[in-house]
Formats: C-alpha cells, structure tokens, sequence
C-alpha cells in the first residue's frame, strides 16, 4: 500500500501517514481511483489539534479491521482544514444542513462528482450514546451504494444543487440603527453572572468584544444607555476570560474554548488565531488587567509558537502523554492536583496556591486534578511577588512534563493576525521586541508566502512549512488578514514597504474575489472549481475573509487617501446588514468596522523626533477606538497620511484627520480628541 501522506506539507495529515488505512490526497487522482473502482469517496476532514480527531484516529483509522472496510469499499480522502479551507467549508456546509449540526472531525461520503449523500461528525468504534458505530456507518453506506445506486445519485444530486445555488444578498446600510439593534440583541444573549454570550461552549467572542469596545466610545451613533450596556458586556467577559480556567494562568495564552458555562474547563489546544487576535483586543483595552494579559499572551507567542524561520506555528495540541513514552490524555499538560502544587512549590506555598488558584481535592476537570483559575487576583504587593515566583516555579515545573505537539505550518491568515495583535501590543507599551517579532513574521511571509505579479498587485500561498510553501493558494481571509499585518507594521514602523505589500494584495482581492452584489466570495476567481465556490461573510473564531478584507480596505484608505478603498469596503459592508442586525455573534468585526467608518475614522499621523512627547502623543491617540495611527519622524514619501507632514516648532505634534481633511496639528495629549468611552470596572 502506497504512503501517499508521507510527503504532506500538513502536520495533520502527516499524523496519519502510518495508518492502516490507504489514505490520499484531495485532487483528481483520487476521484479518477473512485469511479475506476466504482466506489464512494469517503472525505475525513480535521486539525492536528483536535482532540476528537485524534479519538476517532486511534479508534477506528488505526484499527487494522476498520481499515480493510475503508480501502475495500471506499477511495478516502485525508484533509487538513487548515490547509483547505474551501474544501472544509464546501462539506461543512453540506454537513450542517443535513445534520444540523458540524465540527471535527468531519466525515463525508461523496459520489464521483464529489456530491455528497452522507455526512456527520465523530463517529465511535462501537454503539454509544445512540450513536452507530463507525463501521456499521460504513456497511449501511456500502450497501445503499451497491444496491439502492439511484436512490445515492438522486440525493447527491439535490445536495449539490443546494450547494451551488448562487445567493446575492442584499444591501442596506449598517447605520446608528442596525449598530444599536445588534448591541440589544447582544445585552439579550449575555450572559450577565459568567460573561460571554449564549449557554455552554463558550468561544472567546473576540471580534464581537472589539465591536462592543468602539460601540461604547461612540456617542455619535449611540445613545448613553445603549453605550452603557456595551462597555459593561466588555469589562465583564475580558475580566471573566482573564480570570478562568480557558486562560493558561502559568504561562500565558487561552485555550480555543470552555465546555462550560462558567469559563472553567476549557477545551485545551491552543490556537494561533484565537491568541493572536486577544493580544490585540486585551492591549486596546487600555487597563492594566488588559497590559498584563496582553503581554502575556504574546509572551506565550514567542516562547511557544514562534518558529525558526520567524513566523508563527499553527497550534498545540489538547493532549498529552500523562507520562514520558505513556497514553496521551487531554488537558494533561496544564491541569493539577493539590498534592503536585506542593511537590512543586513545597508545603505552605503549594497550599496557598491551590486555594488561589481553586485547586481542589476532588478536581474541577479529570481525574482529580484542576484547571488553575485566578478570579481574585491579589493586590497586596506581598502577595503580587508571591505571584510571580508561584508562576514562574510552575512554568519550569510544568517544562518537565511532556509537552503536548505543535501543528509547525504557517498559515498566512493567522500570521498576519498576529502581525496586527504585536504591533498594537507594542506601540501602547513601548516594548519594541513586540514590533520585531511582528516584521520578521511579515519577513517570512514576504519572502516564501508572497508572489508579486506582473501588473503590480500579489498573490498569496496559504501555508509554509520549514521555510518551505505549499502549493494552495491563498483564500479571502489570507489577503485580508495578512493586507491588516502589513498595515499594521506600516503604521507602526512608517516603512512604506509594507504599504506597497498591503495595497497589492488589496487590488489582488478587489479583481479576483469580488461578488457581483459587492461581496466577496472565499476564493479567487481562478482557483479550483469545487461543487461551489465558497461564501461566508460570518465570522468564527477568526474573521471571515469578508470581514477582514473590509478592514484592511478601511485601513488602507486611511494611510494611503484613494478613495477607492473605502468605496469598496462600504460596498461591502451592506451585504452584510442583515447578517450584522439578525446574528450579531457572528459578524462582530463587520460590526466594528462600520462604527470605524460611521464615525470617520480617524486618521492620525504623529510625526517629529522620538521621544517621551511623541511616544505620550502615540499613546493617546491609539487609545482613540478605530483610528488608524501612524508615527513618524517626518515626511515619508510613499504614505498618503505621512505627506508634508512635519514636526510644529520642533516639537511631535499629532494631524488629526477625517476623511482626509485634517484640522491644524496639535503638540499636546490633552488637545487630541477624547475616547468618549463609558468605563465599567
């Protein structure tokens, strides 16, 4: 049996290279396979980091007897999400409408044309919970194939209408009204006593955070009460997400999800996108808790993520052996019992942080041992030293365990994320290491992700691995997410490079990706032709391509002046109405965007020589929701925003603009604009 994994750039797929199972590739070669053989497709989709993935891997893909089934009666695809993020969204949509529900690992049998006329999820080794087993999922399948063959066809083929029947949405304006109707909605589904929205899994609703955060400074669109509401469900789900089980209290970071209502037990693989987008959400807040976590999310970044070519790998992993050469099991890297407190700190300090941390004698997630939650941090000084030793003998502690695997692909999306997250940590600290972790990031993608064209504008590749890039291209997200990394560092650095980069893959986007009702669709014009060509303007865990090309056009306007950025981006924008004022969880940064381009933005050049007067002048106008800042010594030729601008007397001074029609500049903090926010704790 041919390996056909074994050379995957995928982390993923590199996992399952030994299974038994006689996996391949998606492409045409497998399907041609199918129909020479006459059988279904069977597409098993996942992450390297899902910890049901890795149940259903050792339960059935590993299984020698579920295996013979598989290569008997199927041709099966293998595919990263991560990796092909218009195939997971093509079946995920497939799955959700024939089962109502979705997730991973997903599994989806297909005909020859790739329809589909069978999907699920997980799928135990044996009957549990009114589940079928796996393999008895596979024989009805075989049997329905070979003896009901019409009855497939007919029901692959209404599943492939439905899925490629083309919706042009509507457009109405997202203005004051639809921005209050989604912060009612969203005071409707939060969750007063816990924070967050909604019941149990609760997701860090990060983009949606960012949304309430410009709401609540933004009197021109809402009224006191609304703003009120809005700076209050943000004060409360950061200081609960801070304080949980779902934060790695030891070493920095947030874990992709709490399985509870309450943040304690989380689910425990830690992503990029996730921690990436908090480290720029907890530094906006302008708080000391925020600066803390902030700082200590990125922390984890560098020290855990980080990879040799400069980037930032995907993920770890939710499990990990309890012992060196032993089973894996999840959370097993980051929870404690009482008694390995002690053996790491000694007796009267093990003690003390087992009760500040609620380590208790039963456990408060498996087998005895505690996610550490931290929800009355001390602010006696004393204690706040105690703290950090605590902290840091847990974390050399915790080395000592075997450490749960790292998914090292770069994807381009994420790391542009993280681009964006370092240099707003960064420039509201002064910690400039913030900043060069971000330029050799975008260093990366520059050198190995991106490739200029012929006219001008870039196209992206979606993952690298060792230096090393694969062979899909990029989707929306990736020239979205990573077009805001490059504006980010060009307005933190005022090096016109990453301007050019940014606007190249913004022309590449606006000709390729556009939608005939001003949308966007996920891929380019010219890639692979699937049943349909995917389209999302709902965000997830991470901004949809939609959303995150609508704030890089808004940014792009801002440093450079053509008009036709933000054209665009207000064109797009009202696609999105609907979806903004009925589900509001789901479009949080088109949310936010719209306030950004209600109330302007505001557009800041801070210019004149370094120092404690610039950097005060930076600080306050960063601290303004949605302004797009940039600061400079002088004139920078090549950056709209930067043109003539000087320093006024030799002293920093701050142009303050809307629409690109600047008032005179100012050389004091107290002479910028105020943030106009409601503080709530």
């Amino acid at each position: 049996m041919a390996n056909r994994l074994a050379d995957a750039t995928s982390p993923y797929l590199l996992q399952h290279a030994e299974n038994p199972v006689d996996w391949w590739e998606w492409g045409p070669e497998a399907f041609a396979e199918a129909k020479r053989r006459d059988t279904p497709v069977l597409v098993s989709v996942g992450y390297a980091a899902c910890h049901w993935c890795h149940v259903m891997a050792h339960e059935s893909f590993e299984d020698e007897a579920t295996a013979a089934q598989m290569n008997a009666d199927y041709v099966n695809i293998k595919v990263d999400r991560e990796e092909r993020p218009d195939v997971d969204a093509l079946y995920m949509q497939a799955t959700t409408a024939m089962t109502g529900n979705g997730g991973w690992p997903m599994t989806v049998v297909v005909d020859h044309d790739g329809a589909p006329f069978f999907a699920g999820t997980y799928f135990p080794d044996r009957p549990r919970h009114g589940q079928p087993a796996f393999r008895q999922v596979l024989t009805a399948l075989t049997q329905a194939w070979r003896e009901r063959g019409e009855d497939v066809r007919t029901t692959a083929g209404r599943v492939a209408e439905h899925l490629a029947r083309e919706v042009t949405l509507p457009s109405y304006p997202i203005d004051a009204g639809r921005i209050g109707a989604a912060v009612e909605t969203l005071a409707s589904e939060f969750d007063p006593m816990a924070g967050g929205f909604g019941d149990a899994p609760k997701f860090p609703p990060t983009m949606v955070l960012e949304f309430l955060r410009r709401a609540a400074a933004t009197p021109s669109l809402l009224g006191d009460e609304q703003r009120r509401q809005a700076a209050h469900m943000l004060a409360r789900t950061t200081a609960a997400m801070a304080g949980s089980g779902m934060y790695d209290q030891v070493g920095g970071g947030f874990a992709r999800y709490a399985v509870d209502r309450g943040w304690v037990v989380p689910h425990f693989e830690k992503m990029l996108y996730d921690n990436a987008q908090l480290v720029g959400l907890y530094a906006r807040l302008g708080t000391e808790t925020g600066d803390r976590i902030a700082v200590e999310t990125a922390d984890f970044l560098l020290r855990e993520l980080r990879t040799t070519e400069g980037g930032f790998a995907s993920a770890l992993d939710a499990d990990s052996p309890v012992a060196p050469g032993g089973p894996s099991r999840e959370g097993a890297f980051y929870a404690w019992t009482p008694a390995q407190l002690v053996e790491a700190l000694g007796q009267e300090r093990g003690r003390w942080a087992a009760e500040l941390f609620a380590v208790t004698a039963e456990g408060t997630f498996e087998h005895g041992a505690s996610t550490l939650q931290l929800r009355h941090r001390p602010t006696d000084p004393a204690d706040l030293r105690r703290l950090a030793e605590v902290r840091s003998r847990l974390l050399d502690a915790r080395e000592e365990r075997p450490r749960p695997a790292r998914d090292d692909k770069i994807v381009a999306a994420w790391n542009g994320l993280a681009i964006s997250g370092l240099c707003d940590l960064a420039r509201r600290t002064g910690r400039l290491e913030y900043v060069d972790a971000a330029r050799a990031a975008a260093d990366l993608l520059e050198r190995v992700h991106l490739q200029p064209t012929a006219t001008g504008s870039a196209r992206l590749l979606r993952v690298s691995r060792d230096g090393v890039a694969g062979a899909h291209a990029g989707v929306l997200e990736d020239y979205g997410c990573v077009a805001s990394g490059f504006l980010a560092l060009a307005a933190a650095t005022a090096d016109p490079r990453w301007l050019r980069h940014a606007t190249a893959l913004l022309d590449t986007a606006l000709d390729g990706f556009a939608a005939p009702d001003g949308g966007f669709y996920d891929t380019h014009a010219d890639a692979e032709a699937l049943l349909a060509r995917p389209r999302d303007p709902g965000d997830n865990a991470s901004p949809s391509g939609f959303s995150s090309l609508v704030h890089a056009l808004a940014e792009a306007h801002a440093l450079t002046g053509e008009g036709r950025y933000r054209d665009a981006a207000e064109r797009a924008l009202g696609t999105a109405a609907l979806l903004a004022e009925k589900s509001p969880r789901f479009a949080g940064w088109s949310l936010a965007a719209a306030v950004t381009l209600l109330d302007g933005p505001l557009e800041i050049a801070v210019v004149g020589p370094a120092g404690a007067d610039r950097d005060a002048l930076e600080r306050r106008a960063l601290g303004l929701p949605g302004a797009v800042v940039i600061t400079a010594d002088g004139p920078v030729e090549g950056i709209g925003l930067l043109g003539g601008r000087t320093a006024v007397d030799g002293l920093p001074a701050a142009y303050v603009c809307r629409g690109q029609v600047c008032e005179r500049p100012v050389t004091s903090p107290d002479d910028l604009p105020g943030d106009d926010g409601y503080s709530d704790g």
